[in-house]
């Protein structure tokens, strides 16, 4: 099938993507690394009867579909069986990359965690209206750390101009950062940003999950409800023109058996919610 391996090749370079050192042609979904070194990238090739596929790239935005001229007979049963052997190789060795990128964010969480130095004011807290709570500053910016079940794997930074980033090869699904100490009287709440449970925070002393992302909401709801399997959850979600906060509240919510609330405003987080009323 040496034709088809070219044809995505091909397909892949004239569209601006490095394909990967084997494409393995089994019609399921392959993720590899772009330029960056992230998973950027991917591919779905099938090549019994006539060959076809998509390739892609989440970063560029590029989807390429593509059928081969001619057809090809069905995969033997050796080769549907070889491209199993291949594609679990290919999993292990995704596995490995990924786990040494996540311990080396987290040793660097670790090193930043030691040398940033206490804060009490900062341009981005002045313009969310929340107080620093114990974030520290590294090199100028805010530095948030983010925590796995309980432990510490990456932080998130945030410059005076509001950009958010975290460390290259963070471990981010089901990772969190919290405000707050248990009440068990109160419900716990879960936000998406860090200023939007700052927010909260100030206004209600609940404990306060924010789970960085709406995608990632759904994780952190669960990892919370394991440690508090009886308490009443809330998951602060942002009212977004998209409509993807309010999906993945919902979501995230109807995961635990918990409950969601949203904004009135569109556009609005939590946190240009209760400063709607302050004058700038």
């Amino acid at each position: 099938m040496q034709e088809i391996d070219n044809l995505v090749r091909k397909v892949m370079l004239d569209n601006g993507i490095t394909p990967p050192p084997v494409i393995i042609t089994d019609g399921h979904l392959h993720r590899f690394p772009d330029e960056s070194g992230k998973l950027n990238n991917y591919y779905t090739v099938h090549c019994d009867g006539r060959a076809a596929g998509i390739v892609g790239s989440w970063k560029t935005g590029v989807k390429v579909k593509f059928k081969a001229e001619g057809k090809y007979p069905p995969l033997t049963d050796q080769e549907r069986i070889n491209r199993k052997i291949e594609r679990h190789r290919q999993q292990l060795i995704r596995k490995a990359e990924q786990a040494k990128l996540h311990s080396d964010a987290a040793r660097k969480a670790a090193y930043i965690n030691q040398h940033s130095i206490p804060l009490i004011i900062h341009p981005y807290l002045s313009k969310k209206r929340v107080k620093a709570h114990g974030l520290t500053i590294y090199k100028g910016s805010l530095v948030i750390p983010v925590f796995n079940n309980g432990v510490l794997v990456s932080v998130q930074f945030i410059d005076s101009d509001g950009i958010k980033r975290f460390l290259t090869g963070s471990k981010l699904k089901g990772s969190y950062s919290n405000l707050g100490q248990y009440l068990p009287d109160k419900p716990i709440l879960i936000t998406e940003g860090w200023a939007t449970g700052a927010s909260l925070f100030e206004s209600t002393d609940n404990l306060i999950y924010v789970a960085f992302s709406a995608d990632n909401l759904k994780e952190v709801a669960q990892y919370v409800r394991s440690l508090h399997p009886t308490n009443q959850i809330i998951i602060m979600g942002d009212n977004d023109l998209s409509g993807v906060g309010q999906t993945a509240a919902g979501e995230a919510a109807l995961s635990i058996g918990g409950k969601y609330l949203i904004p009135d405003t569109t556009g609005h987080d939590w946190n240009d919610e209760i400063n709607k009323e302050v004058a700038p």
